[in-house]
């Protein structure tokens, strides 16, 4: 029995064109507002990645980001200008939905798409360099206010008026709280198995967690939080 979780979207965003931000290659600052998304299985037409070897990818095909986390960074003061949606890169604007209501492995219908949630965010320097702030990425790492990633199950297309149902749930695991077990501070085994037996887990993360469990130990995070070692 499909569950309506949001009336309507905020907005639809896609952007295509590679800018140097910082001396680093992204797409983030190009997306344009849009009143159709054309899903196909491996990419959104007018969508691209500047880095596809950590973004994108068929477990990452759409960015959904709650609109109202904006004001929150504002009121923590963690942006050096004023910005609002989409300048998280993000292709599907909502409010009203967040990621303790959402579950990894979340059957989802947007129009005539059927998606699976797949991941949290995990935040990278590109954000440190995209608000002005030396700590966002670590402050979306830990608040967990980052938004989540869809595979698609199938294609067609996404209007700014659908209506996003819930059509099935297939693990008891948030994308809050699979963001609060994956960056965890210290190693926990325990925990990295209960997140690798969520139904639907984007295999960059299933991977991630295999290799933490086999090495007992966690990655180091300094390259992908400040850009350096």
């Amino acid at each position: 029995m499909k569950n309506r979780i949001v009336n309507k979207i905020s907005a639809l965003y896609v952007g295509d064109q590679v800018q140097m931000h910082s001396g680093v290659a992204s797409c983030i600052n190009q997306k344009h507002a849009v009143q159709k998304l054309a899903v196909h299985f491996d990419h959104l037409v007018g969508n691209a990645e500047a880095d596809p070897k950590h973004h994108g990818g068929l477990d990452r095909v759409l960015h959904h980001f709650p609109r109202e986390h904006y004001g929150q960074y504002r009121r923590w003061d963690m942006m050096a200008s004023f910005k609002d949606a989409p300048a998280m890169g993000e292709n599907i604007s909502t409010v009203g939905l967040n990621e303790s209501q959402v579950n990894i492995g979340d059957i989802m219908q947007i129009g005539d798409v059927t998606l699976q949630v797949t991941q949290p965010r995990s935040p990278c320097f590109k954000l440190n360099l995209q608000f002005g702030h030396p700590e966002f990425a670590l402050a979306m790492q830990k608040s967990k206010m980052c938004g989540w990633f869809y595979r698609v199950l199938s294609e067609g297309n996404i209007g700014c008026d659908d209506a996003i149902y819930r059509v099935d749930r297939v693990s008891d695991i948030s994308v809050a709280e699979a963001m609060h077990i994956y960056f965890l501070p210290e190693f926990n085994a325990e925990q990295y198995q209960r997140l690798l037996q969520c139904s639907g887990l984007a295999q960059s993360w299933v991977n991630s967690l295999s290799r933490r469990i086999s090495d007992h130990a966690i990655e180091d995070w300094q390259m992908r939080l400040y850009g350096k070692a």
